[in-house]
This record gives C-alpha cells, sequence and structure tokens, in this order.
C-alpha cells in the first residue's frame, strides 16, 4: 500500500471463549465477517478475559476454547492472513483502557443497560453479579477503542453495547478536548437475533438449544426434527401459523430461495402442508450449509499448530495496535510520565 492510500475501514468483532460457536453466530455475525474481510482491516477477537467474568470458577474451560472457537472461524471462511485473529488475555493494553474508562460510566449506567440487565436475569445473578461481568460494556469499549474500530457486526440484542461504547468515546473526548477516538456502528443483520430450536429464547449453548457449526448430520436432523412450529397446527389440512414458527424463521435466515420459501409459507398458512415436509426443507438447506464448514474445521483441529502460530502472528500486530492507542489516550490524559517527571 502507498503512503497515499487510504485505511482501510477498521472492524473489530468477537466472542467469547465459552464453547464452539453456533448457527445463531453465524447468522448473527460470522457471515458478516467473512463478506467484510477483503473490504475493510478485521480483527477479530478471542475474548477470553471476558469469558471469565461469569466463568471465573472454570478458566480450564475458557482456555481449552481458544482454539475451538478458532477453528470455527477458520471452518466458516475467515482467512488468518486477511483478518487479524488475536487472543485477548495476551493484549494487556486493553485491560488498562478498560481501567481507565471505568472512570467515565456510572454503576447505575451500566445497570441499565439492556444488553447487562437480560443477562444478569438469565444467569440469576441478582445482586451476587459479578463486579468483571457488570463491567463488561466498559471492556467492549476498551476492544472496540483499543483497535479504533468504527464497525462491529453484532447481533440485535448486543446493540446497546455499541451505544454504551460510544458513550463512553464521547465522555472521554470531551475530556481531552479532542476526537481521539472514533465512534463506532452497529451492524446488525437482517435476522439480528436467531432463536433457539425451541422457541422460546435465543439459541444458546447454555440452554442447550443450538446446532454447532461443527454439529454432525444426524445432531442436525435431530434439532431440526425437535423443532417448536405451530402448536396449533395438529393436522397437515389445518391453517397454520409462519409468525413465531422457529422453522421459518431459520428457513428465511439461511434459505436462498426466497420464492420457494415464500410458496411454503403461503401454502402452509392455507392449510394442506405438514411440518414434516417443512422440516425436510429446512434440514436440507442446513446440511448443505454445514457440511463444508464441519469438514474445513476437522482439517483445522487435525493442525493445531498451524491454528496457533496464526494466532501468534495476529495477537502480536493487535498488541501493537492497541498498545499504540492506549499511549495515545494515556497522553490526552495528561498520565505521569517519567520522561516529563526526569526533565
Amino acid at each position: 500500500m502507498s503512503l497515499s492510500s487510504p485505511r482501510k475501514p477498521v472492524i473489530l468483532t468477537g466472542d467469547r471463549t465459552t464453547g464452539p460457536l453456533h448457527l445463531g453466530h453465524y447468522v448473527g455475525s460470522l457471515k458478516s465477517r467473512v463478506a467484510l474481510q477483503a473490504s475493510h482491516e478485521q480483527f477479530l477477537l478471542l475474548a477470553d478475559t471476558q469469558a471469565l467474568t461469569d466463568n471465573a470458577d472454570d478458566p480450564a474451560k475458557v482456555q481449552r476454547n481458544v482454539l475451538e472457537v478458532a477453528f470455527d472461524y477458520l471452518a466458516v471462511g475467515i482467512g488468518p492472513d486477511v483478518t487479524t485473529i488475536c487472543v485477548q488475555s495476551a493484549l494487556p493494553a486493553l485491560a488498562e483502557l478498560t481501567m481507565l474508562y471505568m472512570n467515565f460510566v456510572t454503576v447505575a449506567r451500566l445497570e441499565r443497560n439492556p444488553t447487562i440487565k437480560t443477562e444478569i436475569i438469565h444467569r440469576g445473578f441478582e445482586r451476587d453479579v459479578p463486579a468483571g461481568f457488570l463491567c463488561y460494556p466498559v471492556s467492549q469499549a476498551a476492544d472496540i477503542t483499543g483497535f479504533k474500530a468504527t464497525l462491529v457486526p453484532v447481533g440485535e440484542d448486543q446493540a446497546p453495547l455499541i451505544e454504551q461504547t460510544n458513550e463512553i468515546v464521547r465522555r472521554v473526548n470531551r475530556q481531552i478536548g479532542r476526537d481521539l477516538l472514533p465512534e463506532a456502528v452497529a451492524m446488525i443483520p437482517k435476522v439480528g437475533r436467531l432463536p433457539g430450536i425451541d422457541g422460546k429464547a435465543k439459541m444458546s449453548k447454555s440452554l442447550g438449544n443450538a446446532i454447532p457449526l461443527s454439529a454432525s448430520a444426524d445432531d442436525i436432523r435431530a434439532a431440526v426434527r425437535r423443532m417448536y412450529t405451530d402448536p396449533n397446527h395438529l393436522r397437515a389440512a389445518d391453517p397454520g401459523t409462519v409468525e413465531g414458527n422457529v422453522v421459518f424463521t431459520y428457513l428465511d435466515a439461511f434459505s436462498d430461495d426466497f420464492a420457494g420459501v415464500a410458496d411454503l409459507k403461503a401454502r402452509y398458512r392455507r392449510g394442506g402442508l405438514g411440518d414434516t415436509v417443512v422440516k425436510r426443507q429446512l434440514e436440507d438447506v442446513l446440511q448443505a450449509l454445514l457440511a463444508p464448514i464441519r469438514e474445513r474445521r476437522a482439517r483445522f483441529a487435525a493442525d493445531p499448530g498451524f491454528v496457533l502460530q496464526k494466532l501468534r502472528q495476529g495477537t502480536a500486530k493487535a498488541r501493537a495496535r492497541t498498545e499504540e492507542t492506549l499511549g495515545e489516550v494515556r497522553d490526552a490524559l495528561g498520565l505521569f510520565r517519567f520522561e516529563e517527571a526526569a526533565a
């Protein structure tokens, strides 16, 4: 790249390393990351430090899933020579930025964050919420601004975290008197939040209603058969409801045959189309999507040395970028420097 060439827009995204990724991750963010990696400078964070915020009692789980999530990234088409994949805990500048940003946000504001409120209820923390978990939005703000990212592909349930990042950015910039840190835009896909196969909540490993990207053909078939449809659609001849029907939600998210899906919906609503037929259509779509991902993942898992090498390279690049940002923030806030004190 010549010196006169403009820098590509920067993307920062990632996942907590609590287990292999699933279809909810794919439709919520992974698909966008693959599509954008050629046109943007993309950093992909293996968020093991953030994973400890509610898994501190099982750090081994967090550690072993660093590689598991990395395998998923590569399997879906993330190119390690195009996208920088890095390990959060090996980037100390992010921890220091988190600490600095905590001075620009209140506990009350953190508690009002809709994403955090929902997750506190989901995990049953009540008032015993770990401080690290409550400060998760601050950590994410450090991640995003550490790379000076302006675009963050996320599911719609994560949008409040980007909003809070931008609030912190504005407060820091106002304090230092200039726009050092850029604001970020949440990039939310058409299907921003994929429900679990039970239809009762978002897809989640902990709820047991997820389809992993590494799912076998038999696992996919079993999951589709269990999917929630219309409880009042008792016979094929009965008119059925498409809205809230998980099978049709998944067809909308993953099928490229838009006309075919529209025809299925019309027939289902009229009556005369059984759930088994619709589920068979969805199973074909998911089998075609996941079979090559599963095969590529197996190849990467068989060569962990290659994956570790790419993680080391990516983390070294990310460390340089985030330390540069930290230095700028420290200087702008006027923090103590030994060089200046000795002059």
